[in-house]
């Protein structure tokens, strides 16, 4: 009876765990899977291309203690005669959470619809806040030369936004987004206005410092 009995109640509870779920199974994955970099990588706009903006948002990420990942960042690129890379199309399908364990957005419809990114949850890779409006030096620009949708522009739409595909301090431009969804007229975390210049001294004089968002793609 006793083994009888043991079988049973051995039954009952897989048929339970098979209901509900393993605590395994039901746990969240809430590391972190995105950030903003805490420091820009210093030469303005010149990011040595995607995959120096890559191994930037990795090299702040393993420092700061994440592991196992493949980062990315949020960056789009743009051609004069096809369309770039878009950036929605590089950082995976989420979900993604901050430092602190805060959901950013748990999926790209999400993230690019009604994201939970404000200063308060837009951290640094040390679950720092980043500096926005109303601090000196605002630092609210974020590179990401993309559209609000996270696809990159069109060849005909307003010309290039990337400062030579992320390799240029000098010539051109780039599109910025504000973190802390603060200041002027367009408050986008993504697409907020162009930058003067691609230069390290162009981008603090608009409110950056050429800092990135990074999110784990795996």
């Amino acid at each position: 009876m006793g083994i009888h009995k043991s079988i049973v109640t051995m039954s009952a509870a897989a048929g339970l765990a098979m209901v509900l779920g393993s605590p395994v199974a039901l746990a969240a994955d809430n590391s972190m899977g995105f950030f903003v970099t805490s420091v820009g990588m210093g030469d303005g706009a010149n990011l040595g291309g995607l995959a120096g903006a890559d191994a930037h948002c990795a090299k702040l990420a393993t420092a700061a203690g994440s592991k196992g990942r493949t980062w990315r960042a949020y960056l789009s690129t743009w051609f004069p005669d096809k369309r770039g890379i878009s950036a929605r199309d590089r950082i995976g399908k989420g979900p993604w959470y901050n430092a602190k364990g805060d959901l950013i957005a748990s999926d790209l419809d999400q993230l690019h619809i009604s994201p939970n990114l404000v200063k308060r949850t837009a951290l640094d890779q040390n679950g720092m806040l980043v500096k926005g409006r109303g601090d000196k030096p605002n630092e609210h620009d974020i590179l990401t030369g993309t559209k609000a949708d996270g696809t990159a522009y069109f060849p005909w739409e307003k010309g290039e936004h990337t400062c030579g595909n992320w390799t240029s301090n000098d010539k051109g431009s780039a599109m910025v987004g504000h973190h802390d969804r603060h200041g002027g007229g367009n408050t986008s975390w993504n697409t907020a206005h162009g930058s003067r210049g691609c230069s390290q001294k162009a981008l603090i004089s608009t409110g950056g410092a050429g800092k990135l968002y990074c999110f784990a793609a795996d």
